[in-house]
């Protein structure tokens, strides 16, 4: 059976045709191979959770746990460009020769010791990530949860700390309405007697009385630990210790200095078991990179690439183009799931941008690039109270980009943003660097 599955490619696959269905929550049947695989960490774990937030809390982490010179493992998914990037080990994301033997490690589990177990794509690459990771020899390990927590594949770990990070209405069909329903599955990773780093200003009451009700150690956002600064630098308070003077993180956006502050929170919590010194935070925040958030390329024109992918963090990359100044025009290349909750974010967003190119994906979730003009231009606010706004559909990300190039002045803005496979559509060769035509040269 194994003989015929040599590369990453075949493993990735093989897990795609194991199961009927492609999200399945629960966490009976990969609770069971775990146990067929003895799967367990020797090192402190730190889960995070959230709808927006996520990957940027992981990379902060990782970066300052780095520059304190310990060895990091880091999950996060999706991937942009490549599966590898999902795992990183010190640093670097793993080969995909490491991560071989670990799937098959995981297919002997569920075949083995036991009725055959059918584990979904997403549970299937959770388990063999982690495998690899448990037997890395970390210090740390920083585990990104999917898209719920209660039953997800990364809750079967027992995390020594959680982090729950801003929620917002996405996912529905799995998680529920509204943002009490979503933060009740979100809080499913907290652990009695263990910190939980709350870092949502706004969280739902359900987060706050799930702790109170398990008894974990709740750290939240404005009453535990926070945040003030000015155009200059940043200050963070917990509850035992100050950090003054900060420089901004790295990563660029209003939005990324909550993120930071649950960041502080969770190695204060944690002090006792993986202390940073004061010089670490800094040189961690300021070195910390993360593609597709709120990513600024500088070139002719400038491109901003963003994941962007729900009303919330539309909102966000929203304010954040608006502090970015003056650019003649914007343009937007924009793909998105078929289930999002298109019109507010089209809304938001509207106002700021002057021409789209919607684009198709390489996936069936996706809407096509014609469904997305449709409901552009049903939207009310489409024109925005300006003349109607140029649209033109696209077969792939790289082509809505490329066509963006030809229609720009060096002095305009292009983003890209909807959807992790957007983003990482126009990566998929590197990061572009434009040089759009000198218009009447």
């Amino acid at each position: 059976m194994h003989t015929k599955l040599n590369t990453l490619e075949d493993w990735l696959h093989h897990c795609e045709q194991l199961h009927p269905r492609g999200i399945d929550m629960g966490l009976d049947r990969v609770r069971e191979v775990a146990q067929r695989m003895a799967l367990r960490f020797d090192c402190p774990v730190i889960t995070v959770a959230g709808t927006n937030g996520k990957g940027s809390t992981c990379a902060m982490l990782e970066a300052v746990a780095l520059q304190s010179g310990y060895r990091t493992g880091v999950f996060t998914s999706p991937h942009l460009v490549h599966f590898e990037e999902r795992c990183r080990v010190h640093g670097e994301s793993v080969s995909a020769s490491d991560l071989i033997a670990h799937f098959a490690i995981v297919e002997s589990a569920r075949c083995q010791n036991g009725p055959e177990v059918s584990l979904s794509y997403f549970e299937f690459t959770t388990l063999a990530i982690l495998s690899l990771l448990s037997q890395a020899a970390l210090d740390v390990a920083i585990l990104e949860v999917g898209l719920g927590g209660r039953l997800d594949a990364t809750n079967i770990i027992d995390a020594d700390c959680a982090i729950i990070t801003s929620i917002d209405i996405d996912h529905t069909e799995f998680l529920g309405p509204d943002r009490e329903s979503i933060g009740r599955e979100k809080a499913g990773i907290m652990r009695t007697g263990r910190p939980v780093v709350v870092s949502d200003p706004m969280a739902p009451h359900s987060v706050v009385d799930h702790a109170r009700e398990i008894g974990a150690e709740l750290w939240r956002f404005g009453h535990d630990f926070n945040f003030s600064g000015d155009k200059q630098q940043w200050n963070w308070a917990g509850r035992g210790r100050r950090y003054a003077g900060l420089a901004y993180p790295a990563l660029r956006g209003a939005n990324q200095l909550v993120n930071a502050s649950g960041v502080l929170a969770a190695f204060e919590a944690l002090r006792h078991r993986i202390p940073v010194t004061a010089q670490a935070v800094r040189n961690g925040l300021a070195l910390v990179e993360l593609p597709g958030r709120f990513q600024i390329v500088p070139g002719q024109p400038t491109l901003v690439l963003d994941v962007a992918h729900n009303p919330h963090s539309v909102a966000a990359l929203t304010a954040n183009l608006d502090a970015m100044g003056f650019f003649p025009t914007t343009h937007a290349v924009f793909g998105a799931m078929a289930d999002k909750d298109l019109a507010p974010m089209l809304a938001k967003v509207g106002p700021l941008i002057d021409r789209w190119y919607f684009t198709d994906l390489p996936t069936p979730r996706a809407d096509t690039a014609a469904a997305l003009l449709q409901k552009w231009q049903a939207l009310p606010e489409a024109a925005g109270g300006r003349s109607p706004v140029p649209c033109s559909v696209h077969a792939s990300p790289m082509q809505a980009l490329e066509a963006a190039v030809l229609a720009a002045d060096p002095a305009d803005r292009i983003v890209v943003f909807g959807s992790f496979y957007t983003v990482g559509g126009v990566l998929i060769n590197g990061t572009p660097r434009l040089q759009a035509k000198h218009l009447g040269a």
